[in-house]
């Protein structure tokens, strides 16, 4: 059996964030040849080329995480109609200097939670195109604009049993999508 180790991008700091809540949730739901890891984004510094020749040991130890990794997954809020700060800066200092993305041929899924009716879609549209340069093959159907509303989680922390079938979904296309694409 192989085994598929997933990189988790979640663009929120927040330590009761919804996106983190979700990505464990979703993580539960994927067959257990996958193993999810949330990689620490918190500790990087701002984005700025003068360090590409000696990147900070932040940007080297996540550039080392998503090159691991068979698979990618980003599980973002929306910030003023696109994509978290923190989220942005991570995708720049891993894909960085030019012509040494961590990100290259790496597949992907993209979802998001949101307070929000139309549930993090623009961040997400935002995202693809960043992703879509970069040449990280992205799963684009189904698309998954999760509200946070009341039970969304279960008291454990599992999807609740309303999300529980869209969800559950969304993550069996994501896995094909991965093994699909699996280098």
């Amino acid at each position: 059996m192989s085994r598929y180790n997933i990189a988790v991008l979640v663009g929120s700091l927040r330590r009761e964030s919804f996106n983190r809540k979700l990505a464990t949730a979703l993580a539960r739901l994927a067959p257990q040849e996958f193993t999810f890891k949330q990689l620490e984004l918190g500790d990087l510094p701002l984005y700025n080329q003068d360090d590409d020749a000696d990147q900070p040991a932040p940007t080297k130890r996540l550039k080392a995480e998503i090159q691991a990794a068979t698979g990618l997954l980003f599980v973002t809020p929306e910030y003023n109609r696109s994509i978290p700060g923190v989220l942005k800066n991570a995708i720049d200092h891993a894909s960085r200097p030019y012509g040494q993305s961590a990100f290259a041929g790496k597949p992907a899924g993209v979802i998001g939670v949101s307070v929000g009716a139309i549930g993090t879609a623009l961040a997400q549209q935002h995202l693809r195109c960043v992703l879509a340069y970069l040449d990280v093959p992205t799963l684009g159907q189904p698309e998954a604009f999760v509200q946070a509303k009341e039970g969304l989680f279960d008291e454990a922390g599992d999807i609740g049993p309303n999300s529980r079938k869209f969800l559950q979904g969304w993550v069996d296309k994501y896995v094909a999508w991965i093994r699909h694409h699996a280098k």
